[in-house]
C-alpha cells in the first residue's frame, strides 16, 4: 500500500524539519507531501533541501497564502494523480504527534476514513485556554445535532482518508477551509457510504508559531453545516461508477 501524509505549511520553519525527521522515523513506509503556501520565512526553501535527500518527500509550493482546505485540496488531487493508497491530514506544528501514525495505518485495514479524536475518550487537549476548548466543544456538538453526523470530534484535522473516498468527492466544489473543511470532508464520506472511525489521539497545543484561527474561519464553521444540510434536503443526487450516491452541485 502507497501511504501519502499532506503537511500544508505557511511559516513553519521552526518545526518542518523536525516534524518530517519525526514522521518518517515513526511510520517509514509513508511518503510526505509539504504543501507550502510560498511562507516568507522560507519554509519552502528548507523543505526544497529537504527533498534533495530524500526521496520520500516532496514539495508542493503554492503563489500565497490560499488557506488550509484548497492546501489539503491540492495534495488530495496530487495523492490520487500519483496512485497512493491512503492520504493523511497533519499540521505542521506537531499538534498532531507523528507517533499515532501506526495506529492510523493499522486502523486503515477496517476503516474508509480514520479521525484523531481529541473528544472520544473524554477531553484529551493540553495548552489550549478554556475559551478555545469551549469552542471546540461547543462546535463539534453544533455539527453533531445539524448534520446528524456520528463523530465526537468533526473538527479533527488528523486524519486518513482511503484514496476511493476522495474519489467519489468533487474536489473542486469543496471550498471551505479550517474547522468547515475539516466538517464538509467528513460529510461527504458519510453521505456516500464510507465507514468512519474515530482513533483516539492527545492534541497539544502548538510547540511554536502563531495560530491560524480567526473571525472569518469561525463564521464559516457556522455557516457550512447550514449549507450541508440544505443540499441533504434538496441536492439532487446521482450514482458513482462504484454504485455509491453523490450529491450533484455539492459544495
Amino acid at each position: 500500500m502507497k501511504y501519502l501524509v499532506v503537511v500544508p505549511t505557511y511559516n513553519e520553519i521552526l518545526n518542518i524539519e523536525k516534524l518530517i525527521e519525526n514522521v518518517f522515523k515513526s511510520a517509514p513506509e509513508v511518503n510526505i507531501l509539504v504543501v507550502d503556501d510560498n511562507s516568507p520565512d522560507g519554509t519552502g526553501n528548507i523543505a526544497d533541501k529537504l527533498a534533495q535527500e530524500e526521496s520520500r518527500l516532496k514539495v508542493l509550493h503554492r503563489d500565497g497564502k490560499q488557506g488550509l482546505g484548497s492546501a489539503y485540496v491540492a495534495g488530495f488531487k496530487y495523492a490520487l494523480e500519483k496512485g497512493y493508497d491512503y492520504v493523511f491530514e497533519m499540521d505542521a506544528d506537531f499538534s498532531h504527534n507523528p507517533d499515532k501514525l501506526p495506529e492510523f495505518i493499522e486502523k486503515s485495514k477496517e476503516c474508509d476514513l480514520i479521525i484523531g479524536s481529541r473528544y472520544i475518550n473524554g477531553i484529551s487537549v493540553v495548552n489550549w485556554p478554556l475559551k478555545r476548548l469551549l469552542l471546540s466543544i461547543l462546535a463539534n456538538l453544533y455539527v453533531r445535532t445539524i448534520l446528524r453526523l456520528p463523530v465526537k470530534d468533526a473538527t479533527s484535522g488528523f486524519k486518513c482518508f482511503k484514496a476511493e473516498v476522495l474519489k467519489t468527492i468533487d474536489l473542486d466544489r469543496v471550498k471551505s477551509d479550517g474547522y468547515s473543511f475539516q466538517i464538509e470532508m467528513n460529510y461527504h464520506a458519510r453521505k456516500n457510504g464510507f465507514k468512519i472511525c474515530e482513533l483516539p489521539i492527545i492534541f497539544i497545543d502548538r510547540h511554536s508559531g502563531t495560530s491560524k484561527l480567526n473571525r472569518s474561519i469561525i463564521f464559516e464553521a457556522l455557516l457550512i453545516p447550514w449549507q450541508l444540510r440544505l443540499e441533504s434536503m434538496f441536492g439532487k443526487r446521482k450514482k458513482t461508477e462504484d454504485g455509491r450516491q453523490k450529491t450533484e452541485g455539492s459544495k
